[in-house]
């Protein structure tokens, strides 16, 4: 019995196999001959042309635009050109392509529409950031190669983007700042002018003459070769302090010997002071033990002296 069910089904299988081969085979052929009569290869290959050309042409004259701008203006007004020039040319780029093969534009667009209803919903806060970084390239409170601090970050702006600004601080750290940050946060862009006033605040004791103290300051100050004369160098009396007459010396420097001209100051400041005699008071703090406690007994007592002879004869 099995082995009449084995045969009937080997001879079932040959039948089979040959109208399979025949069936096969036509249909394959008519549908890639439909295929092929639906696909225009001559649009295909045009538009991988207008890719591979188009491409490297847009960026190409991207950067050509972003150098001559920057050359002409500034960085930050090549940086706004070049964009400019890049998304317009990508987008013109792309609506060729898609009509060169054939698509209608009608329902992309309306598509994308949707698609971009969607999308915004979704990322409101890149959306808040596109929009905040249009208003810094409008009004250019920066730009790109200026110091500037946010908060407490302090770093020369390396590049504004649509979505962020980026920071390089002074030990060498990549800090990257949203659009919507900087626009509602209070920035100050410390290289905006030429020259910068230093202001330091010195504190002498009591018993200082002011005058005498203010001559010294501002002949240290004309010593200096990176202090600016014009505007005139300062000595303001700022107010007395709990142990020192606080006193504020203003100079102005340009704003490449600004760290120069600081650390320099700083340091010939205290080396006149030590050759006139003037005093750099410090505060004092004085320990007490409370009304429950006796104070702590402190006595200063002299090292005993012994004769030479009798200190020689104890070492021998």
């Amino acid at each position: 019995m099995i082995q009449h069910f084995l045969v009937h089904a080997a001879l079932s299988v040959e039948a089979l196999q040959p109208a399979a081969s025949i069936s096969v085979e036509p249909i394959a052929q008519e549908a890639f001959g439909q295929l092929a009569g639906q696909v225009d290869f001559g649009r295909v290959l045009r538009s991988v042309a207008m890719v591979l050309i188009g491409v490297p042409a847009v960026l190409l004259l991207t950067r050509w635009t972003r150098a001559a701008v920057g050359r002409k203006y500034s960085p930050q007004q090549g940086l706004v050109a070049a964009k400019v020039v890049l998304y317009p040319g990508i987008l013109i780029l792309l609506v060729s392509v898609l009509t060169e093969l054939g698509f209608s534009l009608g329902p992309l667009l309306g598509a994308a529409g949707i698609l971009g209803i969607a999308v915004g919903f979704a990322s409101q806060t890149s959306v808040s950031n596109v929009i905040s970084g249009f208003f810094l390239l409008g009004e250019r409170p920066f730009q790109v190669d200026d110091f500037i601090q946010v908060g407490e970050t302090v770093g020369r702006v390396i590049s504004i983007d649509t979505l962020s600004v980026k920071l390089r601080t002074f030990d060498n750290r990549f800090v990257r700042i949203p659009n919507e940050t900087i626009v509602k946060s209070q920035v100050t862009t410390i290289t905006r002018f030429p020259i910068r006033r230093l202001d330091l605040d010195i504190g002498v004791a009591y018993k200082e003459d002011v005058v005498r103290v203010r001559e010294v300051l501002l002949d240290v100050v004309t010593k200096n070769p990176k202090a600016l004369m014009e505007p005139e160098p300062k000595v303001l009396f700022d107010g007395y302090g709990d142990s020192a007459l606080e006193l504020r010396l203003a100079v102005w420097a340009v704003r490449e010997n600004f760290i120069q001209l600081k650390n320099s100051l700083l340091e010939e400041v205290k080396a006149r002071f030590d050759e006139e005699g003037i005093e750099i008071p410090f505060p004092h703090r004085t320990l007490y033990s409370g009304l429950e406690t006796d104070p702590f007994p402190v006595r200063v007592i002299p090292e005993p002296t012994q004769p030479e002879g009798d200190s020689i004869d104890e070492r021998s």
